[in-house]
């Protein structure tokens, strides 16, 4: 499964949205993921928002296989929920 990460510098759910991903990188073959740093990459709110297809108000903006997943929380939950995390 590939996951992408869309984040910004300076935010600290941003940080752990990264940590996390590259935790599961490390202990399974089947994950891998790609952060992408909005400001960097010149990507707006509303860039976002339509990759999203709806309103966004904070980052990180997390996709799974193309699926919006949606921020760090949600992600922590997936990942506990479907990969068996234990964090």
């Amino acid at each position: 499964m590939f996951t992408v990460i869309f984040g910004r510098p300076g935010c600290p759910y941003c940080v752990r949205a990264k940590e996390l991903a590259e935790k599961l990188t490390a202990e399974r073959d089947d994950f891998n993921f790609r952060y992408i740093d909005i400001h960097a990459e010149g990507i707006s709110k509303a860039d976002l928002e339509q990759t999203v297809g709806k309103p966004v108000e904070t980052v990180p903006q997390i996709f799974v296989d193309q699926t919006h997943i949606g921020g760090f929380t949600e992600f922590e939950a997936w990942a506990k929920e479907n990969l068996g995390l234990y964090a």
